[in-house]
């Protein structure tokens, strides 16, 4: 059984059955249409769960995308499909990044200020919101991945706009983190849920596509 932790439950339905749903984020949703990625997987539950109702499931993710790439295809992506409900996965890059060769991070303050923009031009087109908190770069044990407490920071972050915006929240970070401190007992740190530490491995998208379906079931419902 998957418990979710959820910020808000409230809702700006624009219609009483949303029927486009898009998953906007990095690699991790890009390589979640996959035959056996989370957003196929969530798409084959929903198609089951609702046989006489079409309800188109899109992934918008692009590899090494951070929050200010999300901000510059947001029309393009996402707005100009009309969505119902777009969920968005963001925040590993905007953290990894700062450890990366070549790359750099994403301050606090622009992370903060970018899903904020993001957030007010998907209400303004009336879209329902799903922001999921940062998952986790190692699964070693809290606090043994190098990255842990730098998560942790932007994880709090995504769950605080979530309540000022009153939208709901998904905290991935939590979830994985309860998972791997009950399921990983030689601590190490990938093979989980991940192959690489990062990126899903088929337990990881299972994983990350019954907590989603089971946000998602609320407002389809």
């Amino acid at each position: 059984m998957v418990f979710m932790t959820i910020a808000s439950s409230a809702i700006n339905c624009r219609k009483s059955k949303p029927d486009k749903i898009i998953f906007f984020g990095d690699s991790i949703t890009e390589l979640g249409v996959k035959p056996n990625g989370y957003v196929t997987l969530v798409r084959n539950d929903l198609a089951k769960q609702f046989p006489r109702r079409k309800i188109t499931v899109i992934g918008a993710g692009v590899s090494g995308n951070k929050v200010s790439d999300l901000e510059k295809r947001l029309t393009d992506d996402v707005l100009s499909k009309n969505p119902d409900i777009v969920i968005i996965y963001i925040g590993i890059n905007d953290v990894w990044h700062w450890i990366l060769p070549g790359h750099v991070g994403t301050k606090p303050e622009d992370f903060e200020a970018g899903l904020h923009g993001i957030i007010a031009e998907l209400k303004a087109a009336n879209a329902d919101i799903i922001l999921c908190t940062p998952s986790v770069v190692g699964e070693k044990k809290a606090g043994e991945n190098p990255l842990d407490s730098k998560l942790d920071q932007y994880a709090q972050i995504s769950r605080n706009i979530a309540e000022k915006e009153s939208i709901s929240l998904i905290d991935l970070r939590k979830e994985f983190r309860k998972y791997l401190s009950e399921n990983n007992p030689e601590n190490v740190d990938k093979g989980i849920l991940t192959y690489d530490g990062v990126h899903l491995n088929n337990r990881g998208n299972r994983f990350l596509a019954d907590i989603i379906r089971t946000e998602l079931l609320k407002m389809l419902y």
